[in-house]
């Protein structure tokens, strides 16, 4: 029980330090667009808005997601599992997180393919700024191994804990 309340713990602090970068890239998103609306306002731009705002965004979701999970937040489809007592609720629990770990997983394989691709090549945007692509990809890979990981963790509490789980969301 020890090692899986460490294991949980690391999760913990991974998922808070993704949110932290996900809020710092809110602000950032908000300090860059009032930039760009000072800066039009006397005929000048920064001419990055479009690129960097897409992949704070981009960045900013998949950072922040392992977070909003671990604090139960995500929208999920109570439908089948209202109906179904607490204590037996751990099967359908494990599974879903099971399968959506697999998921992003199985993504990450492709998608690490592709930053690494990217970064190799020096593959940059088409953009005036030339972005090096390997970046924003980058933060989103990180964002999917953190989901993967946060959901491996909650398979295995669910597992080892079975009927005294009880879900944040329940």
């Amino acid at each position: 029980m020890r090692l899986l309340y460490a294991i949980e713990r690391v999760s913990v602090l991974l998922n808070r330090l993704g949110a932290l970068i996900a809020i710092l890239l809110i602000v950032y998103m908000l300090g860059h667009i009032v930039l760009e609306i000072v800066l039009r306002l006397m005929g000048r731009s920064t001419f990055i808005l479009d690129e960097y705002i897409g992949y704070a965004v981009a960045t900013m979701s998949f950072l922040g997601l392992p977070y909003v999970l671990e604090k139960g937040g995500l929208i999920r489809v109570s439908l089948l599992l209202g109906r179904i007592p607490v204590e037996m609720r751990w099967p359908l629990e494990l599974f879903s997180s099971l399968l959506t770990a697999a998921g992003f997983i199985w993504l990450s394989t492709f998608w690490f393919t592709n930053v690494q691709r990217s970064y190799l090549r020096g593959v940059v945007s088409d953009t005036m700024a030339e972005t090096p692509l390997w970046l924003p990809e980058g933060g989103i890979l990180i964002g999917m191994w953190l989901i993967a990981f946060t959901l491996l963790v909650r398979s295995l509490k669910i597992s080892l804990l079975r009927s005294r789980y009880i879900s944040p969301t329940a």
